[in-house]
Parts: structure tokens; C-alpha cells; sequence
């Protein structure tokens, strides 16, 4: 199996708990990431183990959606969420750490092809180090927005 993996970190100037409550604000997260266009509630309530969405964001001038459901919750420390698509599977974690004036907020991201090919880990490595680049851009820009929201509710 292919993985690729990577992960982003930003100092956030809100305490724990405001950043905690901003991260796993599934109904608020169309007003807080730019990057997304709709989220649709599947499962659950709140924010919970088990709790499963269809999230809809903008990439490359596309709409595309993908399934996700959450696999972990450590409030307020840490979460972890899954997804599916097109012969992978993918995993994001979101890991918050007190730091003095803030927060410190990590996202890691993996993907895991199913394919065990040979054209498969080609075709893996080529578009995959693009693809990591696309998604670096976007958790970056999903980290930038999370810090935004708590720091004006800190």
C-alpha cells in the first residue's frame, strides 16, 4: 500500500478550549473554513465519536464532497476523522497543545492507496507529491481560518 502523508501547524492566540469548540463546530464550519461550500449531517449530533458528515469544498474551481465520520475525540487535545474516495482511504487528525499566549494546532493528514500495483505507485508518486502540495495549500488555509474564528471568540 501507497502512503502519502504530511501535516501543518499554527500558533493559535485563543485559549484551549475556544480553539477545541471552533476545530469540531461541524454546523459552523461552512462560516468558518472558506474553503467549504456545504456540509451535510449524516449521523450523530454535536461533535462525537461515530458523528458522520458529507463536506463539500471548492477545489480548483470544482465543487467535489467527500464522506467523513469521526473515529476519536480526546477533548480537547485531540481528534481524528476518516474518509474514503476512489480507492483510498484517507485520515486527518487534529492535535491541540497549550503553549504560552495560545494554542499550538496541529493537522495531520494521510492517505492510503488500496492499490498495491506496480502503475498504481507510479502513478502514486508522480501525482501524489502534487496532490500533497494541493492539500498542504488547503490545511493551511483550514488552519488560518480555525485561528481566525477562535481569536475573535477568545
Amino acid at each position: 500500500m501507497a502512503e502519502l502523508a504530511t501535516s501543518v501547524t499554527r500558533v493559535v492566540h485563543a485559549p484551549i478550549d475556544t480553539v477545541w469548540k471552533v476545530v469540531t463546530d461541524l454546523d459552523g464550519a461552512v462560516d468558518t473554513l472558506t474553503g467549504v461550500t456545504r456540509i451535510e449531517r449524516l449521523a450523530g449530533e454535536g461533535y462525537a465519536v461515530g458523528t458522520r458528515w458529507r463536506e463539500t469544498r471548492k477545489l480548483m474551481g470544482k465543487e467535489a464532497s467527500e464522506e467523513m465520520w469521526v473515529v476519536e475525540v480526546d477533548a480537547p487535545t485531540r481528534t481524528v476523522v476518516k474518509a474514503h474516495s476512489n480507492g483510498m482511504d484517507y485520515t486527518s487528525g487534529f492535535t491541540l497543545k497549550p503553549v504560552p499566549g495560545g494554542t499550538l494546532l496541529e493537522m495531520n493528514f494521510a492517505g492510503v492507496s488500496e492499490s498495491q500495483s506496480t502503475v498504481s505507485k507510479v502513478l502514486g508518486a508522480v501525482f501524489g507529491r502534487l496532490g500533497l502540495r494541493i492539500t498542504r495549500k488547503m490545511m493551511a488555509a483550514d488552519l488560518a481560518d480555525f485561528a481566525a474564528k477562535a481569536e475573535r471568540s477568545a
